[in-house]
């Protein structure tokens, strides 16, 4: 079994990491992750090194009330106690309908959360956001990863900023914009429309100077997807193996589990375990998890299983 690096999402809205040559898991310790605390000691360079197990805290309102800072940054202390390898941090929400925020609300929400974390880890930050303002003064900040669920398609400046920093990069595909892409997604066959544009947002950005290394690739499952087209790219996943790159792929809590499952809550762990341990097996590097220690749980015990055989 390959070493599989995990994403997680914790209240928010981003989340993003991918290693292109392994996948299992890996465990690590407290808050101080894997470099301990502070420290001068140069972090991961790439996806491959950097895209593990991630927790993301959302910084944006929810149900009308604004996360704390200190708040969010308990709950960065416990998603690295509960394993996490990567801190995605966003403010801006993405869901279906959600609208945009302006760009000094969105630097409000995560800068002071980024220069925080920096100076109390070496786990990698990436920044998940659509503008290359804000992602130039999260990197600035600390970030060392941009994750845009545009595949770099809503600013044109944002490419400027991968280039110029040398910063890890995760492109998504997205059917449309957070405003309608639930309107009425369409497909003739969505895991090859899907792979294609993926193919070609690699090349793009390796023809804009960005490393192929440096490059991670996610389907967008839940992004201008019914409940079928997330099931067809879950079901085709090993295809997007093809492009190269690290794969990402965010599934934590969508409401397809809930369909299918009938889980009323909020959490809906048992489907979102169940579609993780099924990703781990076909080879995705890096998932997306609200609930890191049930998945590093989860992903033990399916390890010790296969290393059996």
């Amino acid at each position: 079994m390959n070493k599989l690096f995990l994403v997680s999402i914790f209240v928010s809205v981003a989340a993003f990491g991918c290693d292109s040559s392994t996948s299992g898991v890996t465990g690590q310790g407290g808050a101080g992750g894997q470099g301990g605390q502070g420290g001068s000691e140069p972090k991961c360079a790439t996806p491959q090194e950097m895209l593990r197990c991630d927790k993301v805290v959302n910084i944006a309102h929810r149900g009308g009330r604004r996360i704390r800072p200190e708040h969010t940054l308990l709950a960065y202390d416990q998603a690295l106690e509960d394993g996490a390898d990567i801190l995605d941090v966003g403010g801006e929400s993405t869901r279906p309908y959600s609208e945009p925020v302006e760009t000094d609300e969105e630097l409000s929400r995560v800068i002071p959360v980024i220069e925080a974390l920096a100076q109390s880890t070496n786990v990698p930050i990436s920044i998940d956001t659509a503008k290359a303002d804000v992602a130039a003064v999260a990197v600035s900040a600390g970030a060392e990863i941009i994750n845009d669920v545009t595949g770099l398609e809503a600013d044109p400046r944002m490419i400027e900023v991968a280039r110029e920093t040398g910063v890890g990069v995760c492109a998504m595909h997205m059917q449309g914009t957070p405003q309608n892409m639930q309107d009425n997604p369409a497909y003739a066959d969505v895991v090859e429309e899907v792979y294609e544009y993926l193919i070609g947002r690699r090349d793009w950005l390796m023809g804009q100077g960005i490393e192929r290394e440096k490059v991670c690739l996610d389907p967008g499952i839940g992004f201008g997807k019914t409940h079928e087209h997330n099931l067809q790219l879950l079901a085709g996943i090993e295809r997007f193996h093809d492009a190269g790159c690290p794969l990402l792929v965010g599934h934590s809590r969508k409401g397809f589990i809930k369909k299918l499952t009938g889980d009323e809550s909020a959490e809906r762990i048992a489907g979102t375990l169940a579609v993780s341990l099924y990703l781990a097996r076909a080879g995705v590097q890096v998932i997306r998890v609200h609930d890191v220690r049930a998945t590093r749980q989860g992903l033990a015990m399916q390890r010790a299983i296969e290393a059996i055989k």
